[in-house]
């Protein structure tokens, strides 16, 4: 049988795994939320640790804890942010909606190791929760947390995602293929053009995610259980906001306004627009990349992406495009879990979100799922792909479409014709116009140059 060893708190006594170094509270969760099996990240256990350190920090240089209570939380508190205590953190994400578990959580395990660590007595709530409450720190860790993974993770990963796409579009500046609208032929495009429509959606996602950041580094810490800051001193926030910066080189602050921090999560669901977008733009992507590689025979073929695997248990010779399609579920994903922070982010009821644990665990997990889809995706799909030149160029002489640039010249019904006859018969604009027109053939040949219409412009 497993020891174990008697712990009490405010409701009585119970037993823990000898082992643990939570407490009573921890426990208590643990026995009640029993629903997933899911426990909130290391990514926010560690901003939790530097809330916590950041927190002792404050209340040392205000005069409320002493110089060994506030050196032994340091100590319990980085080996929190180094990741060694991730284990004692069992409790449930599905929880109470403040967070609260997992706040005390934290408190009893860097009580009872600063404790040990000291051989100083400590109490979890009276000198690890001083000036705090559940209701300010958690929203602060969900803030700490995105702001860090963004901008260590996210954001990098997609400026490297840019840069490949950026790169490849150079390279395939010049080679012509078929446009599409519709999923139908359209006038001609190069690579170039289509891969840089790709590169501009990225850049676009690496701006709004930028500017969607500075509200979450706005933190509601200071404001303890409701936004009017009762039992912490007036400066106590900034003092955490400032420690937090110094830890991380982030530029924290405090809300402007903590009831509005604590009730509500919407810099949150504002980030998390972001990130739904982010992923729509690579759903884009992705599709694109899986017809342009279809086939290799029956499909466009454009273009043949890394063959990475066999695709088929029993077609030999088959190779699928694994990654846009692993991506592609990244993004339906990270869809997902933006409706349930939107639906989260409105549970505020007067002066408390009560969907906290929620809101941490899926904005995190959509920012991780992207952050790793998007070096996938640059890695291992777009940075390797080869073209099928032959495959572009036989498509291309035969686009009925081509025949758009004569317009100004011939008209749009003569046009017409000559692409249906062209389409029919199956043969090239250019050998039908001859036949149906008086342009001599060398100046068809320059009218329908499939790189001058990419330029743009009149043909003349």
């Amino acid at each position: 049988m497993t020891k174990t060893r008697t712990v009490k708190d405010s409701m009585g006594e119970l037993e823990i795994p000898a082992s643990a170094c939570y407490g009573a509270q921890t426990q208590r969760a643990v026995d009640n939320f029993s629903i997933s099996n899911l426990t909130l990240p290391g990514a926010f256990l560690q901003a939790l640790g530097r809330v916590k350190m950041a927190c002792a920090e404050a209340n040392y240089k205000i005069g409320g804890l002493d110089e060994a209570r506030y050196r032994s939380i340091n100590s319990i508190c980085q080996r929190l942010i180094d990741g060694e205590l991730d284990a004692e953190f069992p409790i449930d994400v599905f929880q109470t909606g403040s967070g609260t578990s997992t706040n005390m959580n934290a408190n009893e395990v860097i009580a009872y190791l600063a404790s040990q660590h000291a051989n100083i007595d400590m109490h979890p709530n009276d000198h690890v929760n001083m000036s705090q409450s559940s209701n300010d720190v958690i929203p602060t860790a969900i803030h700490v947390s995105a702001s860090i993974a963004c901008e260590e993770r996210l954001l990098p990963a997609l400026r490297h995602l840019e840069s490949v796409i950026n790169s490849r579009a150079t390279e395939l500046d010049e080679v012509v293929t078929t446009g599409r609208t519709h999923l139908m032929d359209a006038m001609p495009i190069t690579l170039g053009q289509e891969l840089g429509g790709w590169g501009a959606q990225i850049h676009g996602g690496i701006e709004r995610v930028q500017h969607a950041i500075p509200a979450m580094k706005k933190l509601a810490i200071g404001g303890t259980a409701v936004g009017t800051g009762i039992n912490a001193p007036e400066n106590f926030g900034a003092l955490v906001a400032d420690a937090l910066a110094q830890q991380t080189g982030l530029d924290f602050g405090v809300a402007d306004n903590r009831f509005e921090s604590m009730s509500s999560q919407d810099s949150a669901v504002s980030l998390s627009g972001q990130l739904k977008t982010v992923a729509v733009s690579l759903l884009k992507i992705c599709s694109d990349l899986r017809w342009m590689n279809s086939g290799p025979l029956a499909g466009i073929g454009e273009i043949a992406l890394p063959a990475l695997q066999p695709g088929s248990s029993i077609m030999p010779g088959k190779v699928n495009p694994v990654i846009p399609e692993a991506v592609a579920m990244v993004c339906a994903k990270v869809i997902g879990n933006d409706a349930s922070i939107t639906l989260a982010g409105q549970s505020g009821n007067f002066q408390l979100n009560v969907m906290l644990p929620l809101v941490a665990y899926d904005l995190l997990q959509s920012i991780d799922l992207l952050a790793s889809a998007s070096r996938l995706l640059a890695d291992k799909a777009i940075a390797g792909f080869t073209v099928n030149h032959k495959n572009i160029e036989n498509a291309l002489a035969k686009n009925p479409i081509l025949v758009t640039a004569l317009n100004r010249v011939i008209g749009y019904e003569l046009g017409a014709k000559i692409a249906k006859q062209a389409y029919a018969e199956g043969r090239a604009v250019i050998d039908v116009a001859c036949e149906m027109t008086d342009i001599p053939r060398s100046e068809l040949e320059r009218l329908l140059a499939p790189e001058n219409m990419t330029k743009g412009g009149i043909q003349e």
